[in-house]
């Protein structure tokens, strides 16, 4: 799946959000894909809030693991912070995808010209699928 997302277009998260359940609907644990919904929420959200421009989305599915890369076009490395009460829900992204994911981490592009930051879930193998309440 590849997406890309406009410079402060908010409402697609959500788009990509919804691409990314329907990637995992019949691969995974359906609580596999409700982490990988909040994670992406997040890291796309920062790459939009925090940056000037727009982020290219990319993710890879594997038996095995899935990939979820976000590059944006500031070279400013993103810090995982402890928000504290008066940090409203602002802050907690990266604390969570600390948290939830089994590896994460950020690239430096060449020459500046971005980043990518990216996380992984092992929760994706084979007959890992679980089809919920019946």
């Amino acid at each position: 799946m590849h997406r890309s997302v406009r410079r402060a277009d908010l409402k697609a998260v959500s788009e990509v959000r919804r691409a990314l359940r329907e990637l995992m609907r019949q691969r995974c644990r359906s609580d596999a894909a409700e982490a990988a919904e909040l994670l992406i929420t997040e890291i796309v959200t920062n790459a939009l809030v925090h940056t000037d421009r727009g982020a290219e989305v990319s993710v890879s599915l594997t038996p095995a693991r899935l990939r979820v890369e976000v590059r944006d076009h500031a070279a400013r490395r993103p810090r995982p912070h402890v928000p504290t009460a008066d940090d409203g829900t602002h802050g907690r992204g990266l604390v969570l995808v600390q948290a939830l994911a089994d590896d994460w981490g950020v690239d430096a592009m060449a020459l500046g010209s971005g980043k990518v930051v990216w996380f992984e879930l092992d929760t994706c193998r084979e007959g890992a699928y679980d089809a919920g309440p019946a």
